[in-house]
């Protein structure tokens, strides 16, 4: 029974992959908004940057990624510029340090929203990785009520 799991598991992952490569080929090429095709990701791939959504065509815009930062490391002060953020912490802890004077504490079960034209960064000062995935999007030019 056991490897019949790993076997669905497998399988699974492969039609996962597949999916997604199907969904980033052809990036040189537009897509129209009724070729967007709606996809699952696994999360468990060890490597440290993981794209998720790479923005047009494949969305509106969105970008998202998961990131895993193993202890002491940071991923580098940077700006929003144009748009908003938003992090989704899986596991660890740490400290989001937005703008010049906001420090949050960050970690497994919490969200943290980074707003447009703000510097950041994400420093892991925990015992484990620390894991994040990033959803970011362009501005509208108008909020929406």
């Amino acid at each position: 029974m056991r490897g019949m799991s790993t076997l669905s598991s497998c399988l699974g992952l492969v039609v996962c992959l597949l999916i997604v490569a199907g969904c980033t080929t052809g990036r040189d090429t537009p897509k129209t908004s009724t070729a967007r095709q709606p996809f699952a990701h696994e999360l468990e791939d060890p490597c440290d940057y993981d794209m998720l959504l790479t923005g047009k065509p494949q969305t509106c815009g969105m970008r998202s990624g998961r990131v895993r930062l193993a202890p002491g490391r940071s991923i580098g002060r940077h700006n929003t510029k144009g748009n908003e953020e938003l992090l989704v912490f899986l596991s660890g802890s740490g400290i989001a340090q937005i703008g010049e004077d906001t420090r949050l504490l960050v970690g497994a079960g919490k969200v943290a929203y980074i707003p447009p034209q703000t510097s950041h960064d994400i420093v892991n000062t925990g015992a484990e990785v620390l894991v994040y995935v990033f959803c970011v999007a362009p501005v509208a030019s108008s909020p929406a009520d």
